[in-house]
């Protein structure tokens, strides 16, 4: 009896572990079945997601965070984190395009010199969080601020570069053999580099030791400052290094570059199992976080889904990681002092009736670690089947309302319902959503299939990730409000050249990157009215400022061009004294406001250009109880009723902005079948009746001036 308790406990500690744990040490084969389970969902549910194009696109749209991502790894197993890579991404943007524009240091000089910037910014974390022994969380959350204000100091937050050479941007754009992405040879080595430094070298296994126990590992000899220097110089030198693939990918370089790609660069590595409190994690667990929320990206945009559903999906896939290690943490804790209790009890018996001691090491049951596998598997299930039913849901609600309008088929929709894809700068913008009212509109009469997705906020790398989705999706036409214009052009050239025609509406891209443009007004229309009414308001004589939503949006660039040309030809007394940015926010609206009226007193008139901005102005005015000071711009009448019956917004210069959209699902429509073409004159537009076509342009019409008189008669 005691002989045999004694072998069952021997087997219980067994020193070689099973395949399946050393091989997934952290059950990353959890992850291997989401992806499959994304895989199956979405090839039902999206179009041409089972493709080999497709999933060359999405190890492409893998290799900026996938860079960070496996830089991050290694500095979370050791118990820290680095908030700062995202901002270094956009300082060592700029860095590059202002030495190889403004320096006119080759690209390669430059892009050297680009690297040692990302290393001399690592350093910095390094020295503070190594020798001065501060928090990783603080140091890389003020290092965080640090870069990405440098950035926007060395270009005003407005300045580009763009007009790489094509040889450079084939780093970032270009395919080997037509195929395969060229950024992606550079994904594979850094993958295997990591993996066998991390898992294969006594270097790499130090850091485990670090983050299992800092003071543990210092009194084994482990050069504890070194080590953890080191892997913060190299989150610099790797920030830097997506950096330049960044600029090569997008075919500029901006300050805003990299915004948000630190969080979701943690987000695969937390993902993938490594441990937020060190100690744990494997470079395969973060390759499949990685693939997981990239997949889950791509294949919701296939299928029509809002972008933002892949957000909560992946924040519960997160939340629900970080429970489930806790919980594993205390159930493997539990194991060990149950087992420990039996070998005791066991060595007890054998040392009385052997009269010899019994030690060995011990391995923990898998049981419980079963159970814990399932739940996570049951929460995949959960999220897969999440997405079968948004899908399910919209394409039954497709098929209801084709039901009542016939469908219009033309040249190249094989006589499907045309598809048209129709992108705003930012979805939550209320401008944009009484956009989608009239293009909701025009596409039910006409009987297409309406897809309206696009970046939450001003952000042009999100504009070009959804119409690379739309591109691999193969719908009829794309329709962009074009937040940056150089970099937005290259994708949708590709479009282009992929058959797919191509729409800009309220902002233009290149000429040559669309086919027509659906313009609400000329932008020099728009300049001069915004011109004349502040004219009027003033006397022709006094200061104003201008709030605007981008400094680096396009046409409102060019309004304000058009803004100076005007005061210069016609108001010499008009001086406009600041331009400020409120990003499309009405908050910031207000806080710029307030500063303009602090720091220029002798301001009378606001000119909010963006259509939350209004708003935002006309409340810092109403606050500050300066009855001398009036407020115009462009805004919708909805949003502004209430202050221009209190006297405070004196008018708004816009257009409808239903019809807007409307006439683009209208052109977009009449392209596809051939009824829009550049020698036409003018164009039948459903209740708009004839519409004005010049050349590569299609015109709404003049600006409309809202004011007291006339505003209540309008409701959107």
């Amino acid at each position: 009896m005691d002989a045999t308790n004694s072998q069952s406990v021997i087997q219980k500690l067994q020193l070689t572990p099973p395949w399946r744990e050393r091989l997934f040490p952290n059950n990353e084969w959890v992850l291997l079945l989401v992806i499959a389970l994304e895989c199956v969902v979405f090839s039902i549910s999206g179009s041409n997601f089972l493709t080999g194009a497709n999933a060359f696109e999405i190890t492409r749209l893998s290799v900026e965070v996938g860079l960070l991502a496996l830089v991050l790894t290694p500095i979370v197993i050791t118990g820290g984190i680095d908030l700062s890579v995202g901002s270094m991404i956009g300082l060592a943007a700029v860095v590059l395009g202002g030495l190889w524009r403004d320096a006119h240091l080759p690209l390669v000089i430059a892009a050297l010199v680009t690297l040692l910037v990302g290393m001399i910014g690592g350093g910095l974390n390094a020295l503070m969080i190594s020798r001065l022994k501060f928090p990783p969380l603080i140091v890389t959350l003020g290092t965080f601020s640090l870069f990405r204000g440098i950035a926007e100091g060395l270009t005003g937050g407005i300045e580009n570069y763009s007009g790489f050479s094509s040889r450079f941007l084939f780093l970032g754009q270009g395919y080997v053999g037509g195929i395969i992405p060229t950024q992606l040879f550079i994904l594979i080595v850094a993958i295997a580099i990591s993996a066998w430094w991390l898992h294969r070298t006594i270097y790499g296994r130090s850091l485990y030791a670090i983050g299992f126990s800092a003071e543990g590992a210092r009194y084994a000899g482990i050069p504890l400052e070194r080590r953890l220097a080191f892997v913060y110089v190299l989150s610099g030198l790797v920030s830097s290094l997506a950096a330049i693939i960044y600029v090569a990918h997008l075919g500029q370089a901006k300050s805003d570059a990299g915004t948000g790609y630190e969080l979701m660069a943690i987000t695969a590595v937390v993902l993938g199992g490594t441990s937020i409190f060190g100690g744990r994690g494997t470079v395969l667990g973060t390759v499949l976080g990685l693939f997981a929320i990239v997949i889950l990206q791509n294949g919701l945009r296939l299928s029509g889904q809002p972008a933002e559903l892949a957000g909560v999906l992946t924040g519960v896939l997160l939340v629900g990681t970080i429970l489930i290690d806790r919980l594993s943490s205390r159930l493997k804790a539990r194991q060990r002092a149950s087992v420990g209790a039996e070998r005791d009890l066991t060595n007890r018996q054998s040392a009385i009736a052997n009269r010899q001691p019994f030690e060995e090491d011990f391995e923990v049951r898998n049981s419980q670690i079963a159970i814990l596998s399932g739940v996570i598997l049951l929460a995949a299930l959960i999220v897969a089947g999440s997405n079968w039913w948004s899908t399910h849901s919209l394409r039954e609600e497709i098929r209801g309302s084709g039901k009542s309008s016939n469908a219009v088929t033309g040249p190249g929709t094989n006589g499907r319902k045309p598809v048209i894809a129709l992108m705003p700068k930012a979805k939550g913008d209320p401008y944009f959503v009484s956009c989608k009212q009239g293009a909701d509109e025009a596409a039910k009469e006409l009987g297409v299939e309406l897809l309206w997705d696009g970046p939450t906020d001003l952000d042009p790398a999100k504009q070009n990730e959804v119409v690379e989705a739309w591109i691999t999706r193969g719908v009829d036409v794309i329709a962009v409000s074009v937040e940056n214009k150089v970099g937005i052009s290259s994708v949708l050239r590709k479009a282009r050249e992929k058959g797919i025609k191509v729409i800009t509406w309220d902002a233009d891209a290149e000429r040559d990157a669309r086919d027509f443009l659906i313009n609400q007004a000329t932008p020099q229309g728009i300049g001069y009215t915004l011109t004349d009414e502040a004219a009027r308001i003033l006397n022709n004589k006094g200061e104003f400022a201008i709030i605007t939503a981008s400094l680096s949006a396009a046409n409102q660039n060019e309004w304000i061009k058009f803004i100076k040309e005007r005061l210069a030809q016609k108001y010499p007394d008009l001086k406009l004294v600041t331009i400020q940015p409120s990003e499309g926010d009405r908050d910031r609206a207000f806080s710029e406001t307030q500063t303009v009226l602090k720091v220029y007193p002798n301001v009378k008139l606001v000119m909010a250009i963006a259509a939350p901005a209004v708003p935002g102005a006309a409340e810092a005015v109403q606050q500050s109880g300066r009855k001398d000071v009036k407020v115009t711009g462009l805004s919708l009448p909805n949003m502004n009723k209430s202050y221009v019956h209190a006297g405070v917004v004196e008018s708004i210069v816009l257009w409808n902005t239903v019809d807007l959209g409307y006439l683009t699902v209208y052109a977009a429509n009449a392209l596809i079948t051939g009824q829009l073409k550049r020698s036409d004159k003018e164009l039948q537009a459903g209740r708009l009746a004839k519409i004005e076509v010049a050349d590569d342009e299609v015109r709404l019409g003049a600006p409309f001036i809202f004011n007291k008189d006339n505003i209540d008669r309008f409701n959107f």
